[in-house]
Formats: C-alpha cells, structure tokens, sequence
C-alpha cells in the first residue's frame, strides 16, 4: 500500500511589537505543529536563518542537519531541536531528530512529496508580509551592503549582519567584526561593534537607500560601539572596552545576533 507524503507548512510567529522575543518560524506537518509536544525550553529559529537566502531547508541529496529550534538559555545549557534533512528522489525526507543534552526526540521519520516541499520553502522566504517596517529595513540594508564587498574590506571590517527586533520595533542594529570573523577562528585578537540607527515612517526601500549611503562613506567604527570581544583585546587594538553597565545592556542584543549564525 503506498503511503500519501506529508505535508509542509512553515508559519511564521512574530510577537506583539514591544515583547521581549524574536520571530519564529515553526515548521507544521499535516496541521500539527511537530515542535509543541518535544519541546518547549525556547523558540523556533528566526525565520532569517531558516528561509533567509541561504535557506538550510532546502533538501540535496547530502544529508544536512538543520537546528530548528534552540533553547531561550542556549543549547548547550537546555537543549535544541535538531532534524537532518535529505532529498530522495522525489522525495524529501526528514529524519534522525536530536537533542544534544537529551537521549531522543520523540518524532517519527517524515517524507515529502519534493515539488509541495519546495514550493513552501519558496513561499516563505518570498513572503514577507509579516515583516514590521524595522525589520524590512534591517533586510534590505543588509542585502545592499553585502553587495559592498569592498566597504567594510576598506576599514578592515567585516560585515556581521543587520538586525531589527520586536522588542525595538523602532530600531535596526548593524553589527561588524574587526579584523574580521576569520580572527576568531584565528586566535588573533578581534571585536564586534554595534551601530544602532532610528527607523522612521518613510519607505523602506527609501530608508535603506539612505543609510547604506551613509555608512558606506566613512569609517563605520567610528559611529558604532564596541559590544564583544574582550578588555585585553580592545586595548591591543586600541578602542575603549565599555564600562560593565552598559556591556549587561548590549550583552543580550549581540547574543542574539550571534546565535542565528
């Protein structure tokens, strides 16, 4: 007897405006939210790491394992979700679901029909209705930036991304590493730095537009601020490391970035 494929629904969540929580994007098979009854330490994953433009659900025939959620205190402390993702044939199949500090997951294999499966993913990253302004403007900047290879190179910068969060519903944060991510790696010194900018009324596009004007034309560490790295490298690069009041201020924002990558 031949079994009818399931069927992908990706929804995305995105709290009222002012709320200490970010956006999720909650993978729902045949109706049933399959993350409610595993798990329930922390959100579904942004929907900017899961149907963002590198899009980790799309399905090869390499097995790939994507997180789909993460707990509110990190992973390593209370968990994550994991699910690895392959194509066969025409099929796509998710299976060998994980949590790194539990002995499974308590979800069977699920098998998809390919042209249905991919078709959601494309109307989730296209769809882009839920967006507040922020955040569409925090989306735009950052895709006209990263087009400027050659900006951020020029100050010895590299771009980390651009964020908006509900939270700050009126606000976008652009945030760099210096030298660049590759020092990390590296063991040599290095540092993020924040710029937070207003976000108006205007258009979007418009308002992006403007800003990548504006800070493509100087030096973007000199309107940002140092929010991670550490005391000793500051000194040995030679900006000032902020006090421990406003470090436990920006300390959760930059989490956040961080973690989508």
């Amino acid at each position: 007897m031949t079994t009818e494929p399931h069927r992908l629904s990706l929804r995305i969540v995105v709290p009222p405006l002012g709320t200490r929580a970010g956006a999720e994007c909650r993978p729902v098979v045949d109706g049933r939210d399959v993350l409610t009854d595993v798990f329930d330490e922390g959100p579904a994953e942004d929907p900017r790491y899961l149907v963002g433009p590198s899009a980790p659900l799309h399905a090869t025939d390499v097995p790939r394992e994507v997180r789909l959620a993460e707990a509110g205190c990190t992973e390593g402390c209370c968990g994550a979700v994991y699910v690895t993702i392959r194509r066969e044939g025409q099929h796509v199949v998710w299976s060998g679901w994980r949590n790194p500090v539990t002995e499974e997951v308590d979800l069977p294999e699920f098998r998809f029909d390919a042209g249905q499966y991919e078709a959601e993913i494309h109307r989730a990253t296209t769809d882009r209705s839920w967006e507040w302004p922020a955040r569409t403007v925090a989306r735009l900047l950052e895709e006209r930036l990263r087009e400027h290879t050659d900006w951020p190179a020029a100050w010895d910068c590299e771009l980390d991304g651009v964020s908006a969060w509900p939270w700050e519903p009126d606000r976008i944060t652009v945030f760099l590493f210096h030298p660049g991510r590759s020092a990390i790696r590296e063991g040599r010194p290095w540092l993020q730095f924040r710029m937070t900018v207003a976000i108006s009324g205007d258009d979007p596009a418009d308002q992006a537009e403007r800003l990548e004007a504006r800070l493509t034309a100087e030096d973007p560490r000199e309107a940002a601020e140092v929010c991670g790295g550490s005391k000793a490298f500051a000194d040995q690069l030679g900006y000032p490391w902020p006090d421990r009041r406003r470090r436990a201020r920006t300390a959760g924002d930059a989490g956040e970035a961080a973690r989508r990558e």
